[in-house]
């Protein structure tokens, strides 16, 4: 079997076991949203807390509990890293140093996941999974949370009030992250991923000496990270890894857990609204996004010329012999249309412009599918902005789901779409404006600039992956990045949430013949092209000075 063909099959299992668990999935998660009754262990967690989980919010005091609970995650993470050497089950390794211990809290909690060091090599059991693998569930929990509040926005009138926080947030945990992660550890450790508390022990001999080893729980981890489009590692070679990544079933396996979630939302979305076809309409902007990146990724590492990407049927540097080019491009796509953040190869050895692709996608605002929440809160975003556009085009008041788009309303968008961007631009000329951060890079040209721009908007975006050239456990990169993430996570929720309540006062509309019948694949195609057009014309400066230069030179 021809690798192309290996890749193209790969990509089409995946689609049929993707449509398979979307309605189910979809269809559990809106009847978890708009069920007024709690488990009983759901009433333990809301005692343990003092919360009342019946209690309807605004949006300002739904903020109040997102940002509240995310600064106390982050010093209760920032802490736990810094005593980590005095803890049990530390495997003798010493507590983390203050930036990168701010710069790791940070990135867990706002679901980012970046890693400035080896995570064999750096952590303990119990930071492992006391907190890295705690803010993997919650940190994803919230992101639904805030996206179900903006469905809300949609969905109700003449109220401003979007759910309660508490309750999203334990419901998201308990009865949709917990039991999917579940099952899918048990599938990974079948496949071979490990899952133990084993210490550091040696294997082999290698060139005079032994290879050391930590066993952890791995299996556990790698489903939360990948379900909860979290990324990050155990190990430093991330789902590269053998013991995280055994082979080529479990590779496609955990690019189906990263899809899962983001796309089943749409389903969510078209039940709590009202209208499967207007969650139809977003799921295929999705898939058509999401299968033209794919397709133009596996293009560019296949096509490679040259007669060693001949010989090894593509463009192999950085990639594992065991997923190939195919299983590798698929992986690539997938981790950054997400916030997963998650590799299975080296993002930075792929061709120029297979690496540009990497940086594009995220540069979407990973709304394709997104992360968990993140990516159908973002392209709801997006979805207004395409209404708004397609108002002017005939000069009448634009309308979403019988919503008025307003002032106030375009306005909260706009401040939305314009924050990441900002984030990773401004930093990225900073970073290369000085002369100490400019140490850290590998390389020079085209090339190295790719890898601070990388940095930035991996951040920025919560997506987590890196280039992998650049050395950013530094006090520059981790104190700027760590800023980064969390004003690249949590700026954005304020003006989701503050549309999402200025949307449930309003009145609904009844639909017209003048009306943009937002079901529609005319609409699917407008939104596409909004999305395509406005990340082109914030980024392709940037794009043309790294990737595109570097492609064309190639």
């Amino acid at each position: 079997m021809s690798p192309v063909l290996a890749g193209v099959l790969q990509m089409l299992a995946l689609i049929a076991a993707l449509a398979l668990a979307y309605r189910p999935l979809g269809d559990y998660m809106a009847k978890v949203y708009s069920s007024d009754k709690h488990l009983r262990v759901e009433k333990w967690i809301y005692k343990g807390i003092g919360a009342n989980p019946s209690a309807q919010m605004r949006w300002p005091a739904y903020l109040r509990g997102v940002l509240a609970f995310s600064a106390v995650s982050v010093l209760f993470l920032y802490v736990l890293q810094r005593v980590q050497g005095s803890l049990p089950g530390s495997l003798g390794f010493r507590s983390i140093d203050p930036d990168q211990a701010f710069n790791t809290a940070a990135s867990f909690v706002t679901n980012t996941n970046w890693q400035s060091y080896y995570g064999e090599q750096a952590m303990g059991h119990v930071v492992q999974t006391g907190g890295l693998a705690v803010q993997n569930f919650v940190s994803a929990s919230v992101g639904i949370a805030v996206a179900v509040a903006l469905v809300r926005g949609f969905s109700r009138s003449r109220t401003g009030e979007l759910g309660n926080f508490w309750s999203d947030l334990v419901r998201g945990t308990v009865r949709i992250l917990l039991p999917i992660s579940v099952i899918a550890a048990i599938v990974l450790v079948v496949c071979g991923a490990i899952q133990n508390f084993s210490g550091i022990h040696s294997v082999g001999q290698f060139m005079g000496g032994s290879q050391q080893w930590n066993g952890g729980a791995v299996a556990s981890q790698e489903a939360i990270k990948e379900v909860g489009t979290n990324g990050g590692g155990y190990f430093n070679a991330n789902s590269a890894h053998p013991f995280e990544n055994p082979g080529p079933f479990s590779n496609l396996f955990e690019i189906f857990l990263i899809l899962l979630i983001p796309f089943a939302l749409t389903r969510t979305f078209g039940r709590m609204v009202g209208s499967l076809r207007q969650g139809y309409a977003i799921l295929a902007t999705m898939v058509t996004i999401w299968i033209g990146f794919t397709a133009l990724m596996m293009w560019t590492e296949f096509a490679h010329h040259g007669p060693a990407f001949q010989i090894a049927g593509g463009a192999m540097e950085g990639k594992e012999t065991r997923f190939g080019v195919g299983g590798s491009s698929i992986f690539a796509v997938a981790t950054t249309l997400t916030s997963t953040g998650a590799v299975d190869s080296f993002h930075s050895s792929f061709t120029g412009l297979g690496g540009g692709i990497t940086l594009l996608s995220m540069q979407l605002g990973e709304i394709a599918p997104g992360g968990t929440g993140s990516g159908l809160y973002g392209i709801l975003i997006m979805a207004i902005i395409a209404v708004f556009i397609a108002g002017l085009m005939v000069g009448r008041t634009p309308e979403y789901l019988g919503k008025k788009i307003g002032t106030r309303q375009i306005k909260f968008a706009a401040c939305y779409i314009l924050i990441t961007p900002a984030l990773a631009l401004v930093f990225t000329a900073a970073a290369m404006a000085l002369p100490t951060p400019g140490h850290s890079m590998t390389n020079s040209g085209a090339h190295g600039f790719s890898e601070i721009l990388y940095a930035y908007t991996s951040g920025a975006n919560n997506n987590g992956s890196a280039f992998a050239g650049l050395n950013a456990d530094t006090q520059w990169f981790n104190t700027t990045i760590g800023i980064v993430m969390l004003l690249g996570r949590f700026l954005p929720m304020v003006f989701v949430l503050a549309l999402a309540g200025s949307l449930a006062e309003q009145k609904p509309i009844p639909a017209t013949a003048g009306t943009l019948r937002t079901e529609k694949p005319l609409f699917t195609g407008l939104l596409v092209g909004a999305i395509l057009i406005i990340t082109g014309l914030t980024y392709f400066p940037a794009l043309a000075l790294g990737p595109l230069a570097e492609g064309l030179a190639s």
